[in-house]
C-alpha cells in the first residue's frame, strides 16, 4: 500500500509539473521616452519622428506640379515673441537643375533675415504653428531627375 500511495504521489507530482513545465511564455520588452520642453521656451514638431527623415514632396502626374510639405510646431515663449529665419537658402538639386523653395512658418515668408512669426501674446500662452514648404517653378518648367535638398530653419526668442 505504502509503495501504491509512494507511485501516486511521485506520478501526481510528475503530471504537475510536466503541465507547468508545457506553459509558453511570451515577453517583450520596448523603450519609453519622453522629452519635457523648458517651460521658458520651444519651438518643437508636433510630430516629432518626421525630423530626422528625408520627406517626400510628392510628384502630381495630372498636374504636373510639386506637391507641399507641411508640418506642425509647438512655440512658447513667456518672456517675448518668436523669430525665425533660413540658416540658408532652401532649394532641392540634382547635380545639373536647381528647383527653388518657399519656406513660410505660422503663414510668414522666410528668408536669410529674422523676421517675427508669433507675437509675444501668441508666444506667451503657446501656439501651434504650421510649417509648408512649396517648390517654386522653375522657368522652363521642372526638368525629370532626381532632386535632394536642406531645409536649415532657424529660431530666436525675443526679448520683450
Amino acid at each position: 500500500m505504502f509503495k501504491q500511495l509512494t507511485r501516486l504521489g511521485v506520478l501526481a507530482a510528475c503530471i504537475l509539473a510536466a503541465n507547468h513545465t508545457a506553459a509558453i511564455q511570451e515577453r517583450h520588452s520596448f523603450d519609453v521616452s519622453v522629452t519635457i520642453p523648458v517651460h521658458e521656451a520651444y519651438v518643437l514638431p508636433s510630430e516629432p519622428d518626421w525630423m530626422g527623415q528625408e520627406q517626400l514632396l510628392a510628384w502630381n502626374l495630372v498636374t504636373s506640379q510639386l506637391g507641399r510639405l507641411r508640418k506642425n510646431f509647438d512655440v512658447k515663449n513667456l518672456n517675448g515673441g518668436v523669430a525665425a529665419r533660413l540658416g540658408a537658402e532652401p532649394y532641392l538639386y540634382n547635380g545639373r537643375n536647381r528647383i527653388d523653395l518657399q519656406v513660410q512658418f505660422n503663414r510668414v515668408a522666410l528668408t536669410l533675415d529674422p523676421i517675427e512669426v508669433v507675437n509675444a501674446n501668441e508666444a506667451r500662452v503657446g501656439r501651434r504653428a504650421e510649417l509648408d514648404i512649396a517648390a517654386i517653378e522653375p522657368e522652363g518648367g521642372y526638368r525629370g531627375g532626381e532632386y535632394y535638398g536642406t531645409v536649415h530653419l532657424v529660431f530666436d526668442f525675443l526679448a520683450p
